[in-house]
């Protein structure tokens, strides 16, 4: 006699099976066709209602880890990378970011450690000024941004570090930043380490701090980043 309550569970566990895979090649296709790290919540919006992202996220990574494009994680969002023991095979472009000075490297340094932070703190700490031409050069690449306005006088203007710096690095978060020893031994500060050099625990999220005002409109202005309202841009 044909037990029809477990053909039944058969065919729905074959079904949720199929789901799964579906699902999976759902998100395998999105993040391969994004150039730029894919966020959960993206992912969440256009995979099946109730689909555990995180999940099927942890099974595509350990399915890729062992290949020559490995799926990563970067500050909660998802993209296909260069396996890192591969990355000298790859033809580098000729438009790469040009190479960083000694200055821009200690500045990108200090910024990603210390944010958020203005620029008279980068000056305390390296002991010299900071050019404008470093920031930008730095802003530029993509790795550093405007975070917020400190609540001192002045309302001088915070800096931080982007998610492009975190993929460009190979890094998932901040937390993964290196120590002093290894920024050393990668050349990151090479020569005089200013005496007050420390390594700080980096924040973990992009919140502002209590001490920061968000970036306003007339601030852009103000900063030259947004044409003046009711002024045509060139």
């Amino acid at each position: 006699m044909i037990d029809l309550n477990s053909e039944e569970e058969f065919e729905e566990e074959g079904r949720d099976i199929q789901a799964e895979i579906e699902a999976e090649r759902t998100a395998e296709a999105l993040v391969f066709a994004s150039s730029q790290p894919v966020s959960e919540g993206f992912l969440a919006e256009r995979l099946p209602r109730g689909a555990d992202v995180r999940a099927i996220m942890q099974r595509l990574k350990e399915q890729y880890a062992p290949r020559g494009v490995n799926l990563v994680q970067v500050e909660g969002a998802w993209a296909f990378r260069t396996a890192a023991d591969l990355s000298f095979v790859i033809r580098r472009d000729d438009n790469e970011v040009k190479k960083l000075s000694r200055a821009a490297l200690e500045v990108l340094a200090i910024i990603a450690y210390h944010q958020p932070v203005t620029r008279a703190e980068i000056e305390d700490i390296r002991g010299v000024q900071t050019s404008r031409g470093t920031l930008d050069v730095l802003m530029e690449a993509g790795w550093v941004r405007f975070r917020g306005r400190r609540r001192t006088p002045g309302r001088p203007v915070t800096l931080g570090t982007t998610r492009d710096f975190l993929d460009h690095f190979g890094l998932e978060e901040l937390r993964d930043l290196p120590g002093l020893e290894e920024l050393k031994g990668a050349g990151l500060l090479s020569g005089r380490i200013p005496a007050n050099f420390n390594i700080p625990s980096p924040l973990m999220n992009d919140e502002l701090t209590e001490d920061e005002d968000p970036i306003t409109q007339m601030d852009l202005e103000e900063l030259g980043l947004l044409a003046p309202r009711g002024t045509p841009e060139d």
